[in-house]
C-alpha cells in the first residue's frame, strides 16, 4: 500500500496467458510504474499474480474485481498484495480481513462512502469514475467527507489526458488506469510501447 500511495497509479490490466505477466510487469517496471492491478476476469488471473511475486519480487502487484471470498481467498493465496472490488462485499471483506491482505472497495454514491467509513475502510476506489460524473462528481462526492480522512482510487476510462485532473484532488489517493497496458498491446506484446506509456504517465504524476 506504501508503494501505491507513493507512485499515485495503479496499472489495471487484464491477462490471458500467465507467460505474458511477467514481461508486462517488467515493462511497466521500465516505464517507472511499480503498481499492477490484474483483474480476476480470466483463468490464468492467479498464476499471473504467482508469477509475478516469484520473479518480481520490487513489483506491486494486486488483484481486481474480486467480486466473491472464494477470489478473495484465490488471490490472497497467488501472492496478491492487495484486493480491489468495483464495490463493497462485507463477506469479501471478511475473506481479505482473514488473509491480512488490503481490501479496496468500489463506491460511488455517499451512501456506499458512509457504509464504507462504518467498517473502518478509508481508501476506496471510486467507479465508475467517468461514466459516473468524473472528476466534478468526484469533487462533490469527497467534499462533506473531507473531515474524516477518506480516500479514493478513481478508476475506469480514465486516460492520459484526464489523469491530471484527477491527481490534483487532494482526496485522491492514486488513480487507476489501464490505457498504459491495454488488452489489445499485451496480446501484441507490445512491451515497448507500454514502456513508452507508462513513462508518460508517471512523468504526469
Amino acid at each position: 500500500m506504501e508503494t501505491i500511495l507513493r507512485q499515485r497509479l495503479i496499472c489495471v490490466a487484464t491477462i490471458n496467458y500467465p507467460e505474458d505477466a511477467v514481461p508486462l510487469a517488467q515493462a511497466l517496471m521500465a516505464g517507472g510504474l511499480h503498481t499492477l492491478e490484474i483483474v480476476f476476469r480470466t483463468e490464468g488471473a492467479a498464476e499471473a499474480i504467482r508469477r509475478i511475486r516469484r520473479d518480481l519480487p520490487l513489483m506491486t502487484v494486486g488483484a481486481g474485481t474480486v467480486l466473491t471470498p472464494y477470489q478473495a481467498a484465490q488471490a490472497a493465496d497467488a501472492g496478491a498484495q492487495f484486493l480491489v472490488a468495483p464495490g463493497l462485499d462485507e463477506l469479501v471483506l471478511a475473506a481479505a480481513l482473514a488473509r491480512d491482505v488490503p481490501y479496496i472497495p468500489g463506491v460511488v454514491t455517499p451512501t456506499e462512502v458512509g457504509r464504507a467509513l462504518t467498517l473502518k475502510l478509508k481508501l476506496l476506489k471510486f467507479f465508475p469514475a467517468e461514466a459516473s460524473g468524473g472528476v466534478g462528481m468526484l469533487k462533490a462526492l469527497a467534499g462533506p467527507f473531507a473531515h474524516t480522512g477518506v480516500q479514493f482510487v478513481p478508476t475506469g476510462g480514465i486516460t492520459a489526458a484526464t489523469l491530471p485532473a484527477y491527481l490534483a484532488l487532494p482526496q485522491v489517493a492514486a488513480v487507476g488506469g489501464s490505457w498504459m497496458a491495454e488488452r489489445a498491446l499485451v496480446a501484441q506484446h507490445a512491451w515497448d510501447k507500454i514502456k513508452a506509456l507508462t513513462a508518460e504517465a508517471m512523468a504526469k504524476v
